[in-house]
């Protein structure tokens, strides 16, 4: 089990040939999952295709590196980068799953995955027409990702559930590269199984609908709906130590050493010129900077604690998903 580096809400694509039914369904399903609904299958066809600003992928390879041979290189990775998706409106749009009817007259709903099979969402066949060997032999040739009957009585939660877990595996998918080489730096604890059940209960409790994996100090930052930001900072004993080794050389006031000492506080010196280490000036203000420690016992024993995100580490406001589903339409069919 592991967390996603990041994810954020994305739109799912309905596409039936019964316009009527498009609308029955956009309204039934949960408003925070916002649809686009297509009565012509070359239409979503052509808009699903259609060319998106690129999501820049935050590495760095670089061949110049002395003492290495030609045919290697050095990769580094831009951690700021992944934080800074937040900031980008578009987000929200991005397409990753689609629900397709089977039986429709342009082209049925296989023909139609296999069209899209080169693109990354994610494919439900949510029909009443198509037998479940016809499904089953659409899944095993990896055309669909889920198969959904229109007459099962529990028809629309399946839906919903299933939709929710396919955005959680799009982000999965998408991420398996990424997620290594973040693997590879202080962020053990996103493969942790029990902090995963920790931050999934912080995501219930807060209204939490993304999060994003944070470089300095390490941990996730969490956004509402309505845009706040939240950092949960995770440490673990060698990371408290050093915190306490930096103040103690630093001339920290004793009361801030002996806090850092047993572990009782996470400190986040987040003044925009600082480096999140104790500075000498910050004195006896050093109670603005912490937060109590609470501890997780997972694979190792982590401590945390959740800071507001001041608003220098941005280089615009996060836009809010309330702001996007606000300014959605009345869903309706769509042709272009």
């Amino acid at each position: 089990m592991h967390f996603p580096v990041y994810a954020h809400p994305t739109l799912t694509v309905l596409v039936d040939d019964s316009c009527s039914f498009l609308r029955s369904l956009s309204f039934q399903l949960d408003p925070v999952l916002p649809t686009l609904a297509f009565d012509d299958a070359h239409a979503a066809q052509r808009w699903l295709g259609r060319e998106r600003l690129p999501e820049r992928v935050p590495l760095q390879v670089n061949f110049d590196m002395q003492n290495l041979p030609a045919d290697q290189c050095n990769v580094a990775i831009d951690l700021e980068w992944i934080y800074r998706i937040c900031e980008q409106p578009q987000r929200f749009a991005t397409p990753s799953v689609v629900v397709v009817d089977y039986s429709m007259p342009q082209m049925n709903g296989l023909e139609f995955c296999a069209a899209i099979a080169h693109l990354p969402c994610k494919k439900i066949l949510f029909t009443g027409a198509a037998d479940e060997k016809i499904a089953v032999n659409a899944f095993n040739r990896g055309l669909i990702d889920r198969y959904i009957q229109k007459s099962d009585p529990q028809a629309l939660d399946q839906l919903e559930q299933q939709i929710r877990t396919l955005q959680h595996a799009y982000f999965d998918d998408r991420e398996e590269t990424l997620r290594d080489l973040v693997l590879l730096h202080h962020y053990h604890f996103l493969t942790d199984p029990v902090l995963a059940r920790l931050i999934d209960t912080l995501r219930v409790r807060l209204g939490i609908v993304e999060h994003y994996v944070f470089p300095n100090p390490s941990g996730i930052l969490l956004i509402d709906q309505h845009g706040k930001t939240r950092l949960l900072m995770i440490e673990t004993a060698e990371g408290m130590f050093a915190q306490f080794e930096i103040a103690r050389d630093s001339d920290a006031p004793p009361a801030l050493l002996e806090a850092l000492l047993s572990k009782r506080v996470l400190p986040f010196f987040h003044d925009p010129h600082g480096d999140t280490m104790y500075r000498p000036d910050i004195g006896d203000q050093w109670h603005r900077y912490c937060a109590a420690a609470q501890v997780c016992e997972g694979r190792q024993t982590y401590y945390w604690a959740l800071f507001d995100l001041p608003a220098h580490y941005f280089q615009q406001p996060p836009y809010a998903y309330a702001t996007f589903l606000s300014l959605r339409r009345t869903p309706e069919c769509s042709s272009v």
